[in-house]
């Protein structure tokens, strides 16, 4: 169909710690594209990181922001899996869905390589850029396929899942990243089983949610590793038997304090990074039980860290792996999420610590995040 540009307001990344409210352009979609009017973002740890400039794919000026819910108001050429009007939520992870396609069509995997090389360099998929600046007309650059800090943006229909129009959008964009993230740690990645006891380095909202699908799949016990203790209270009610804080040890290992307090003294089950600390990767995976223990990796490291540890590690049982969106084929797994939401089955109201109004707010929320107490921030457009 065809669409002019649309002039609207956006946070724009220019540099390092430089985010500021500009005008923007946003052109009409092209062939196979999807433009969406954003209602609210909630904010993730990964702006952040990018914004830190630890990212080694962060590309500035950009547009940042991905987790998000937003409506149809144009597509492209060939666009069929949704129409305008319809209630969508951007997966920074994309579904092409193609029988030629080895990745989508794998069961083990959700990483579609469709568009990731045009991704990664903050371009659509004809390697030009959607947004450019109204002052000048300078280009802004794409961040993860979504860029959801502007009040319209342009996306792949590959990367938009279709949910329920009656879902409230301000608690479905959870399922964008973070929480459907630690959700499928655990249930896709690690398979967690009943009575396995598991460890939870970091607790954030990716850690909280590894914690809740760790309860409801009937693990025991669940303890959880943070350096914020007022996060403790919130971790035990939803399904923490037991919280430790690394400040309370010293300079004692926190894998050595774990081991001496798991069930069998010889580590647990499963145990989870949602830090992106290299250091706490290594306790997480020392921490893990001898003979079977699993490490999963879900926290991202800064640009040019390395993980270390003794092979020894390895050789006495432990394994290790990393999860991108908890393993959920994004286009299939969000709308499937947000039902459960619906039916009262995946309660994520707790997640949702702070709430503001209006893109220029979006300073404001990335300030509460770093305060602490902060799980995720709404900013309603």
């Amino acid at each position: 169909m065809t669409c002019e540009p649309i002039v609207c307001k956006a946070m724009v990344a220019f540099g390092v710690d430089d985010l500021r409210e500009e005008e923007i352009v946003v052109a009409p979609p092209k062939a196979g594209e999807v433009r969406v009017k954003v209602i609210c973002n909630a904010l993730c740890h990964t702006d952040v990181y990018t914004l830190s400039g630890q990212d080694p794919e962060g590309i500035f000026p950009s547009i940042l922001g991905h987790e998000a819910g937003a409506i149809v108001e144009a597509i492209g050429e060939g666009v069929t899996s949704v129409q305008l009007g319809d209630h969508v939520v951007p997966g920074y992870t994309p579904q092409c869905k193609g029988s030629d396609c080895i990745f989508c069509m794998s069961p083990k995997t959700n990483l579609c390589p469709k568009i990731r090389g045009t991704q990664g360099k903050g371009v659509m998929p004809d390697g030009t850029s959607r947004f450019s600046l109204k002052k000048d007309g300078s280009i802004v650059y794409h961040f993860m396929g979504c860029s959801t800090f502007s009040e319209y943006t342009v996306l792949s229909e590959i990367s938009v899942a279709k949910i329920d129009p009656a879902a409230d959008l301000a608690k479905a964009c959870l399922f964008g990243c973070g929480v459907a993230t630690g959700f499928g740690a655990v249930w896709n990645n690690a398979k967690v089983e009943p009575f396995s006891s598991v460890a939870v380095f970091g607790l954030g909202a990716v850690g909280l949610a590894v914690v809740q699908a760790a309860k409801a799949i009937g693990a025991h016990p669940i303890v959880g590793v943070d350096m914020n203790p007022k996060k403790f209270e919130i971790a035990k009610e939803l399904g923490c038997t037991d919280c430790f804080n690394p400040a309370d040890y010293d300079d004692k290992p926190m894998q050595q304090v774990l081991i001496e307090n798991s069930p069998a003294k010889f580590g647990f089950d499963y145990t989870f990074d949602c830090t992106g600390n290299v250091n706490v990767m290594r306790a997480a995976l020392e921490a893990a039980h001898r003979g079977w223990g699993q490490c999963c990796l879900i926290g991202v490291a800064a640009s040019g860290k390395e993980i270390a540890t003794r092979p020894f590690q390895f050789i006495t049982g432990r394994r290790c792996f990393g999860t991108a969106f908890g393993g959920w084929k994004t286009r299939d797994a969000i709308p499937m999420l947000v039902q459960r939401m619906q039916k009262g089955e995946l309660p994520v109201d707790h997640f949702i610590t702070h709430n503001f109004e209006g893109v220029g707010s979006t300073t404001k929320a990335l300030e509460a995040l770093h305060c602490g107490d902060c799980l995720r921030a709404v900013v309603r457009y």
